[in-house]
């Protein structure tokens, strides 16, 4: 068996994971993301859904998962039912019979190849939840919507919660380097479809060989120095 510190159950890789560990155990060994869910309830994420895919097209990895839940009863906390079953005065229980949702969504995903769960290690579903907000992070500096790459690391470790001791996300994407995050969603790309393609930015610094944090001219490098 597998364990990781990312969920299996991430709709990324739900899609072509092979289950190896039942539905209850992932919940109860992976519970933030399962409980923070259940706990802002279903909603807010079925409002945006629209939204997200026509601001981001291909870029936005478009799930089921949550209307699957929502159609089978399940609200979260709000109504006891969710990945895990609530009762008053009771610790939350993962509920086993989540996996039917899961295995239901897989049917509709339509993702794995041939037809067939493939089988992941832990550095698979690192790499594949990872790499594209890595990817998402180079648009961002390629659109100059931040100063420096810091930015991201710290906003990375105060809003997403990311490890760190890892120093942030593009201080930890250069420590794995550009050329292999390139190659690996080029990769993915060509078996899974546009969502992992590789951004510009992210191809150039894979030729070029320099890292992901390095300002682009020396004027940037100056402008950013002063601030």
């Amino acid at each position: 068996t597998m364990h990781s510190a990312v969920p299996r159950h991430h709709p990324l890789t739900v899609s072509i994971f092979l289950n190896a560990i039942h539905m209850s155990s992932y919940v109860w060994l992976f519970p933030f993301p399962y409980r923070l869910q259940d706990l802002a309830g279903y909603g807010v994420a079925l409002a945006v859904k629209d939204i997200y895919a026509a601001a981001f097209g291909t870029r936005n990895f478009n799930s089921v998962l949550v209307d699957l839940m929502a159609e089978t009863g399940r609200q979260g906390k709000s109504n006891g039912k969710g990945y895990y079953l609530y009762e008053k005065g009771a610790k939350p229980k993962p509920d086993p019979n989540v996996q039917l949702v899961i295995d239901e969504y897989r049917k509709q995903a339509k993702t794995m190849p041939a037809g067939k769960p493939v089988t992941l290690s832990d550095q698979d579903i690192l790499e594949m939840v990872f790499f594209p907000v890595v990817n998402e992070a180079c648009r961002v500096m390629d659109e100059n919507v931040v100063i420096r790459a810091a930015d991201l690391d710290i906003a990375s470790v105060l809003g997403m919660g990311f490890p760190k001791y890892r120093g942030g996300l593009v201080f930890w994407a250069d420590t794995v380097g550009a050329s292999y995050i390139h190659s690996k969603l080029s990769k993915w790309a060509e078996a899974y479809g546009d969502f992992f393609k590789p951004s510009s930015y992210l191809e150039e610094r894979a030729k070029s060989g320099r890292p992901l944090a390095a300002p682009r001219t020396a004027h940037q490098a100056s402008t950013r120095s002063r601030m």
